[in-house]
């Protein structure tokens, strides 16, 4: 039996089915007994926000400490008011809806996303995961459902500027990084405050391992593999590592007109090459890492001259540390050879800003699936290319991820777009998940 086959005949068998005799008109019976949630108020909910940080031409200008960012959070914080979730904003910036449970000595179920975005954004991003987890709560309340754990709907602060609310939830927000400038053009520290955060305070705002029973975060794929293989959920197994390195190569600057070929020492070409290898070596193995080179800058940048400098960027990211360790590895052989070559030099500085892997509980990854297929939809077991707070929620906690299709696989753009259909799919998802972790005990 595969893996794929064994998860959906535990997960049908685990909710007291038959994997084999099940029909599916009964499928479709017990589907439609589920709670479901309501699709137009997430959809109203998704436009209504919209509006907050738009600018004159209808773009998203929802920055993180922005105008925009402050009142889009006071409306969001109103609807958990009403909701019955008494929000309140920890040291870092992050909204916290909390809801008791059955039983106080449980610890909570935490789900959400964040609704800031990138500039010129969509407004998908985030604000889904982040109105889904607020819809859930809804959902409980009308069917008067009351858990065994407490939950917490939590909305974290400036994800895209950098995790930097679920950092300061996991203490990993320094002093430095309190001071570097924000995309709103304020410094951190300004920005956390302008939110309603105490940057002052920031250790205060630091969860334990082990201070929640688990972590739920539903986001659009911002990719297209679900939507061009006609799946409706993706259950995440990871969150790729990132490693970002700057690179020097280093020739020499010389008259273009006057300096044969054959006696150039031409950093373009160097980094050409290098170019060119970096994508080779990225696709000499099997699996499903990516490297690319972001960025590059010629110097001194002029028609008639032989550029003596480059500057580059390098991404590689992957779910292995130890593959993008070892693909970086086979790059810097690569670039001795070529600066030989070349007659260059070729240097690496790593920045510090390395994201390492996530990867996401089995437990958790099942109960998706689990409730996926009690739903009747389609899944795909796949990676997440792009970072989320999740990733840090995982050192203190079993955390899972749950995607939904975006339309051309389009995000970070105004033409971001995801289906009602497909939004409700995943809520309904993100809610299921959420019953079956807390019968979990």
């Amino acid at each position: 039996m595969s893996r794929r086959s064994f998860i959906k005949k535990t997960a049908l068998t685990g909710l007291g089915l038959s994997a084999f005799g099940w029909l599916d008109s009964h499928a479709v019976a017990f589907s439609q007994s589920l709670p479901k949630v309501n699709r137009k108020r997430i959809e109203d909910r998704i436009q209504a926000l919209a509006m907050y940080g738009q600018d004159e031409n209808g773009h998203g200008y929802r920055v993180a400490y922005t105008q925009g960012d402050i009142e889009g959070r006071k409306w969001l914080m109103e609807l958990m008011e009403k909701a019955g979730l008494n929000p309140r904003i920890d040291a870092g910036g992050n909204i916290i809806g909390s809801r008791n449970g059955k039983n106080p000595n449980l610890k909570p179920i935490g789900f959400g996303s964040h609704i800031d975005m990138v500039p010129d954004g969509g407004n998908y991003d985030g604000t889904l995961g982040s109105l889904s987890a607020l819809e859930v709560i809804e959902i409980l309340n009308e069917n008067k459902i009351i858990t065994e754990h407490p939950l917490e709907v939590i909305v974290f602060g400036n994800e895209e500027g950098g995790l930097i609310g679920s950092k300061a939830m996991v203490g990993k927000l320094t002093q430095e990084g309190l001071q570097q400038v924000s995309q709103s053009g304020l410094v951190m520290g300004e920005g956390i405050r302008a939110i309603g955060g105490n940057p002052e305070e920031i250790g205060s705002a630091e969860r334990k391992k082990g201070d929640l029973h688990a972590w739920l975060e539903l986001h659009i794929e911002q990719g297209g593999i679900l939507e061009s293989e006609n799946l409706q959920i993706g259950v995440v197994e990871g969150i790729v590592g990132i490693l970002d390195c700057e690179i020097t190569v280093e020739g020499f600057a010389n008259h273009a007109g006057t300096t044969p070929m054959k006696l150039r020492k031409d950093a373009l070409l160097a980094a050409s090459k290098l170019t060119v290898a970096v994508n080779e070596i990225i696709n000499s193995v099997p699996g499903t890492q990516v490297g690319t080179v972001g960025k590059i800058e010629a110097l001194p940048g002029a028609y008639n001259v032989v550029p003596g400098k480059v500057m580059m960027g390098l991404e590689i990211r992957d779910l292995s540390f130890e593959k993008i360790e070892m693909l970086l590895g086979e790059i810097q052989v690569r670039a001795q050879r070529i600066a030989e070559e070349t007659k260059t030099t070729i240097t690496f500085r790593r920045e510090p800003s390395f994201n390492l892997p996530a990867l996401t509980d089995a437990s958790v990854q099942l109960k998706i699936q689990e409730s996926a297929n009690a739903l009747g939809l389609k899944t795909k077991h796949m990676q997440s290319g792009a970072g989320h707070d999740t990733q840090q929620i995982s050192l203190i906690a079993p955390v899972g991820m749950i995607f939904v299709p975006s339309v051309g696989g389009i995000s970070h753009s105004p033409n971001e777009f995801t289906k009602a259909e497909d939004m409700e799919n995943g809520a309904n998802v993100l809610l299921h998940s959420v019953l079956a972790l807390d019968k979990q005990g």
